[in-house]
């Protein structure tokens, strides 16, 4: 479920690295250069970019809509075409056949099996739609966290090498046990000291 959503899941990063000290006018560059890019209209199999939380066609932030206080608020959409194995080898099949009984041949050379196979791919994903996913994060500007609305591990490890080509900076997740050694201070540390933090995993 999304940020906007009644109810939620979501993981906690810390961001790691130096902020620049023209912070907006970088994260405004930086947004635009890295916003989504529709792919309705081409060949392409996946398009990754940025999008606003209150609407998924939104790639263009009037007005700095991804601000909200010391909050950076956006969206990460992902449209993608695939083909479903199954079908990718009815297909292969179908068309092995037919150039068998064509060629009056028993068989085909593993070579051109695959060379069959990579044109019927090309074929299907011209004609497959783009299914798009979207996958919402607030980041905490006071604090440097940042909450990912996704526990999908697929979607994380996109968003950590997504987060860090937009920005330069490294997303590292965050278990109770370092969320804890976050808050906590001084002498309260030390209850840590016979907690492992496998535990938390």
């Amino acid at each position: 479920m999304g940020m906007l959503s009644s109810s939620a899941t979501f993981v906690r990063y810390s961001v790691e690295g130096d902020l620049p000290g023209n912070f907006w006018d970088f994260i405004a560059e930086r947004i635009k250069e890295y916003s989504f890019r529709d792919i309705d209209d081409s060949y392409d199999e996946q398009s990754v970019g940025w999008v606003s939380v209150f609407n998924m066609f939104d790639n263009e932030f009037a007005y700095a809509s991804y601000t909200a206080g010391d909050y950076v608020v956006l969206s990460l959409r992902i449209d993608e075409r695939k083909v479903a194995s199954q079908v990718l080898k009815k297909f292969c099949m179908k068309e092995e056949e037919r150039i068998k009984k064509e060629k009056q041949i028993p068989k085909l050379s593993r070579a051109h099996r695959v060379e069959i196979k990579e044109s019927i791919k090309i074929a299907l994903t011209k004609k497959a739609l783009p299914v798009p996913a979207v996958y919402d994060l607030s980041w905490n500007l006071s604090d440097n966290t940042l909450l990912f609305f996704s526990t999908s591990g697929k979607a994380q490890e996109l968003l950590e090498g997504y987060f860090k080509d937009s920005f330069g900076l490294q997303l590292v997740q965050q278990i109770p046990y370092m969320v804890a050694g976050h808050m906590l201070t001084g002498e309260q540390l030390v209850w840590l000291d016979d907690i492992t933090p496998d535990i938390f995993i």
